[in-house]
């Protein structure tokens, strides 16, 4: 599968880089950063971090634009990953997130699978520059939205679909195939400490293991349980293969002005609502080097 990621790396997106790096069968051929759990500069420079510690400068990261409007720091920590410390290498790419989007669009005609993991932005930037953009798109994986349970930043809206309305009503009615992962199924696949532990010893899987205590913490002060909700790498596995929905309907979604998500008047969108039983664990293993036929 050709992947471009269109993140706004806070601790979940590095999960999810992680995840997709482990995946034989996940060309990941460009990187765009968007402002979202914190601003574009600094996504790309955490992107970069845990791309340097997995070997994998050879593919591109570009800084997404627009302003910042929210932030998640209580969530993520001040730098977005946990405040931990992560290699300051490599530098973005001289394109901006929609450029690189638009050249990979070109490069991969018919192949390129978007995965969107932060707000929309970019992606309706670029359906904005190039209006011929989905007729090259296979297809379009967003993590975002609450459909049928309550938002986490209003009672009607998700972080990421809340952060730039308009944005995610323009990918989720443009012509291209679209899947959303929203809140309704990724708040019922979580992480514990016990899983942080199983984490390997590789210089990234290290990292992450660092990074997890505080997103641990602010759910365990929010929940009173201290596990914390997989969104961006469910997201990547259902995008990936490595996750099968169990329940997934066809619905015309639209957006409306407050983040709220409509189940009517738009394009037909696939909504997860519920996957097998093990995801959270197929992540881990995914991560960690294991694969399936080896347990078995």
């Amino acid at each position: 599968m050709i992947l471009y990621l269109d993140c706004d790396t806070g601790i979940d997106d590095a999960i999810a880089v992680a995840f997709l790096l482990a995946h034989p069968g996940a060309d990941l051929k460009g990187i765009g950063t968007v402002n979202g759990n914190t601003s574009a500069v600094q996504a790309a420079r955490n992107t970069l971090g845990l791309l340097a510690l997995a070997g994998r400068d050879d593919i591109p990261v570009a800084v997404g634009e627009g302003e910042i409007k929210r932030g998640a720091k209580v969530v993520h920590g001040d730098n977005g990953v946990g405040g931990v410390a992560l290699p300051a290498t490599g530098r973005p790419d001289p394109r901006t997130s929609v450029r690189l989007l638009l050249d990979l669009s070109r490069q991969h005609p018919g192949e390129l699978h978007l995965l969107a993991t932060g707000p929309c932005t970019n992606l309706a930037e670029a359906l904005c520059q190039d209006p011929t953009l989905p007729g090259r798109v296979r297809g379009v994986t967003v993590m975002g939205g609450a459909v049928r349970v309550p938002g986490n930043i209003t009672p009607r809206a998700e972080a990421n679909i809340g952060d730039n309305p308009a944005a995610a009503d323009a990918v989720l009615t443009a012509a291209w195939p679209v899947t959303l992962v929203p809140l309704d199924v990724t708040l019922r696949h979580r992480w514990s400490e016990q899983d942080r532990a199983r984490l390997g010893a590789t210089p990234l899987t290290r990292a992450l293991a660092a990074m997890l205590p505080a997103y641990l913490d602010f759910y365990e002060g929010r929940t009173g349980e201290r596990r914390v909700p997989l969104h961006d790498p469910l997201a990547a596995a259902i995008a990936t293969g490595d996750v099968t929905p169990s329940h997934a309907e066809d619905l015309p979604l639209r957006v409306a002005p407050d983040g709220h998500i409509t189940e009517e008047g738009g394009r037909s969108v696939r909504v997860i609502f519920g996957v097998q039983d093990g995801a959270e664990q197929i992540i881990l293993e995914r991560i960690n080097g294991i694969s399936r036929s080896a347990l078995a």
